[in-house]
């Protein structure tokens, strides 16, 4: 723990509070940076309530109490005094790229050479995100899974011109405030995690949409099924332990089967017309998509993703 550290965080919404929260676990001085006056200091108001109701749930996380966390929390509304001894910058803002990247233009103007800018992008190329930055070899992806602070996965993505260095110190800075970092050697359009996640919808959507499968029973497939075994366990340690003598006596027994079955996979959805509209109705009539019921199922996700990384120690 080095408290005379400093992560700035750009907030917008959940994220960059689950951030400035997993920050604050690892014992660091969090400095909140929002353009619009008024919305860091809001954010505060809303860490401070979280890390009270964590701490009565015995779901804090990190050595420190809520109030030892909440001293090392200051907002700003000035861009400059944000950044003043900050050596990792965090940006959460809302997916659109020239937003993106007219905020990283502006951080370097404020920084040194040494501080590391990171995106909290889900979708964007690095490349993209920062061709604004001349100096792009401190420049990294870490995107987090919503909620950070519940699932800790973060996927590093380095632009083509980052450095070795940067990576290696992103990675030791996730883990030691408890995260769970994995490396991608370059970057590809969606990451690893929305490409699985896509591949997965996709599929399920076509099963759906073909009358195969309701939309009631496709999620049961996933929350009592493989989803199961892939909250401990990989798709690749999944094979490997599925056949009496590891993934080569699996892949002698399946791989047949398994590209049998990929080749019916039918053409990539629309996710859009007659077939979006029945299956938002469906979903619909068990979930409704008032803000009160989404509000309560979000609530339970949470409440869930908790028990379950409390598990998962």
């Amino acid at each position: 723990m080095n408290s005379n550290s400093h992560y700035k965080i750009t907030v917008d919404g959940l994220i960059g509070r689950s951030w400035a929260m997993v920050f604050l676990s690892g014992g660091y001085k969090v400095k909140i940076y929002d353009n619009q006056p008024g919305q860091a200091a809001k954010a505060i108001m809303e860490i401070r309530k979280q890390l009270e109701e964590l701490q009565q749930s015995h779901m804090l996380r990190g050595s420190l109490s809520a109030t030892e966390q909440l001293a090392l929390l200051s907002s700003h509304d000035d861009l400059a005094l944000a950044l003043e001894g900050a050596f990792f910058v965090q940006e959460s803002i809302f997916e659109d790229l020239e937003a993106k990247q007219s905020v990283f233009k502006a951080l370097e103007t404020h920084v040194g050479e040494g501080v590391v800018l990171s995106s909290s992008t889900s979708c964007l190329m690095p490349s993209n995100v920062f061709s604004r930055v001349q100096n792009r070899t401190r420049c990294i992806v870490s995107h987090p899974v919503n909620p950070p602070y519940y699932v800790r996965l973060v996927e590093l993505v380095p632009h083509p011109e980052t450095l070795p260095t940067v990576v290696d110190l992103a990675y030791s800075l996730m883990t030691e405030v408890g995260q769970a970092p994995v490396r991608l050697n370059k970057e590809i359009d969606g990451f690893a995690l929305n490409r699985v996640q896509y591949a997965i919808i996709a599929e399920s959507w076509r099963l759906v949409k073909d009358g195969i499968i309701s939309v009631k029973d496709i999620d049961l497939v996933m929350s009592e099924g493989l989803g199961m075994r892939y909250a401990f366990i990989g798709p690749m340690e999944t094979m490997h332990l599925n056949a009496p003598e590891g993934l080569e006596d699996y892949l002698q027994r399946y791989r047949q089967g398994i590209r049998r079955v990929l080749a019916t996979f039918g053409p990539i959805p629309e996710f859009a017309g007659e077939e979006a509209a029945a299956i938002n109705k469906e979903i619909g009539e068990l979930i409704p998509g008032d803000q009160e019921h989404l509000s309560a199922r979000r609530e339970r996700r949470d409440q869930l993703l908790m028990g379950l990384s409390k598990l998962k120690k």
